[in-house]
């Protein structure tokens, strides 16, 4: 039983809700895997609205493949075509939304809080696709189901995740779901890249990137977010690659079966070498999108079984 209407973040839930997420989403991988036969139809008539106030590829597409094959009718509004751009709050956005009668609605916004606060304007269960700095906790999770698929099991795994920490929501959405199911996370970058007193997140922190690595069961590297700094974070990409750039001959201080993960986009020779994102036996990056289709799938099944009067849920 999952108790929450929305999900607009990984706080918030406890270690069994988040196994209950990964489990449900173990059912949609072999579905997907199946063939022609993909489509499950139990949302059929139900309307789900993507509504992306910030630009996305890979979160988009996910949402709309997993509402879609669960037989949905999905209507994506982009940020370029909204009325916010033409001055209306985000408040009246969400009257909007809710007025249209959508029966679950996913939301990105570059606003951190913004899709809290439209889940709490609108009648109908809220994902979240990533808000701001704050989180994006579909990420998170297919990040622990691929690790937990990859590695057996994510308690007792040691987890580095690499590189531009201060401005990454998934950063924040992977260690607050990968401490709540047992795993021992570091997090490693320039002093300029990491939050202050992220300590508190019951994470290590190194910003010598050989250290952070050593033994490390899993690396996930993070792409360098140019455009929410403000300032000189970095010196150049190519000194930033020279210090904190995953290459083979770095990735050697992890152990030797380590997996390598990013979330994507991936800035090839800026904090990953294209020989180790492209590494058959180390590399998890395609796998991660193919997860990300199944916990979007399992989320959207789970958040809706209220309103399709499946019982016992509300």
């Amino acid at each position: 039983m999952f108790p929450h209407r929305d999900l607009t973040g990984i706080a918030g839930l406890q270690p069994h809700e988040i196994t209950f997420l990964l489990d449900e989403a173990e059912h949609w991988i072999a579905l997907n895997r199946g063939g022609a036969s993909k489509h499950d139809g139990r949302l059929a008539g139900l309307t789900q609205i993507n509504a992306f106030f910030e630009n996305s590829t890979r979160t988009l597409l996910s949402f709309e493949i997993a509402g879609k094959r669960l037989g949905a009718d999905v209507v994506n509004m982009h940020a370029a075509t909204s009325s916010t751009k033409k001055g209306e709050t985000l408040i009246d956005t969400a009257v909007t939304l809710n007025a249209m009668r959508a029966d679950v609605i996913v939301i990105r916004h570059d606003a951190s809080g913004a899709v809290q606060l439209i889940a709490d304007k609108v009648d109908c269960p809220v994902l979240n696709a990533g808000d701001g700095q704050h989180e994006h906790p579909t990420q998170g999770l297919l990040d622990a189901l691929t690790i937990r698929r990859r590695r057996g099991s994510i308690a007792g795994q040691v987890v580095a995740i690499c590189g531009d920490v201060l401005h990454s929501r998934v950063a924040r959405s992977n260690i607050l779901a990968l401490t709540a199911l047992g795993a021992d996370v570091r997090v490693v970058g320039p002093p300029t890249l990491l939050p202050p007193a992220i300590e508190r997140m019951n994470v290590t922190r190194h910003t010598d990137f050989d250290a952070g690595l050593a033994g490390a069961d899993v690396v996930m590297m993070l792409r360098l977010q140019r455009e929410r700094m403000a300032g000189g974070f970095v010196p150049s990409p190519r000194e930033y690659h020279a210090l904190y750039g995953l290459t083979p001959e770095r990735l050697k201080r992890a152990k030797p079966d380590a997996l390598v993960m990013h979330p994507g986009p991936m800035n090839r020779g800026v904090e990953i070498a294209s020989s180790v994102a492209d590494d058959l036996n180390r590399s998890a990056i395609t796998e991660q999108v193919e997860m990300g289709v199944a916990v979007r799938m399992a989320c959207l099944d789970v958040l809706t079984r209220g309103r399709r009067g499946i019982e016992g849920w509300a």
